[in-house]
């Protein structure tokens, strides 16, 4: 069963219904406690989140964070826009990397990105809004994979594989 997603209420901070710090079910009544995963994911990636001065500067809103995963959305504006009226392809892979990022930071530890491939699978534009979602898909050592889909109104804009690597605790990579 996937977790529940909390969102994000007037403060900035994630919360579940009423601002209390739990979630209820999609479609249901049922109150569900956050697990201690939870409760550091959202810690960890609210602080990285609220220190991002690029993520702000271009409105991109966290939607969702879990235990390797998160959700991120930006609306594109014309300034984003290539020579040929489209979403210039740097937007898009800051998008899916900003999300990428909350994931792989989701478990407490700082995490950095190693590397990343991007598909470009359809064109957005100006006036669109592009929804990317991470997922953790192996965590070995200090090294992870992930997985980022951006998407746009139901449409895959594009798909990013990125490698991360945790930080040492004490003197950097």
């Amino acid at each position: 069963m996937a977790r529940p997603a909390l969102t994000r209420g007037a403060t900035g901070r994630y919360t579940g219904p009423n601002g209390r710090s739990g979630a209820r079910r999609p479609g249901q009544g049922v109150r569900v406690p956050v697990t201690e995963d939870q409760a550091l994911a959202e810690a960890s990636v609210q602080r990285l989140h609220d220190a991002d001065a690029v993520a702000h500067d271009l409105g991109i809103e966290l939607l969702a964070v879990g235990p390797g995963t998160a959700t991120t959305r930006m609306r594109v504006v014309p300034t984003m826009a290539n020579g040929h009226g489209l979403t210039h392809g740097g937007y898009v892979f800051l998008l899916a990397d900003t999300a990428f990022a909350y994931a792989c930071n989701s478990g407490g530890r700082d995490t950095v990105a190693s590397g990343g491939d991007i598909e470009f699978l359809e064109p957005s534009r100006p006036g669109d809004e592009l929804v990317a979602e991470a997922q953790e898909r192996v965590l070995r050592g200090r090294g992870g994979l992930y997985d980022v889909r951006v998407t746009s109104g139901g449409r895959v804009v594009a798909e990013l594989r990125g490698r991360s690597r945790a930080l040492r605790r004490e003197g950097g990579a």
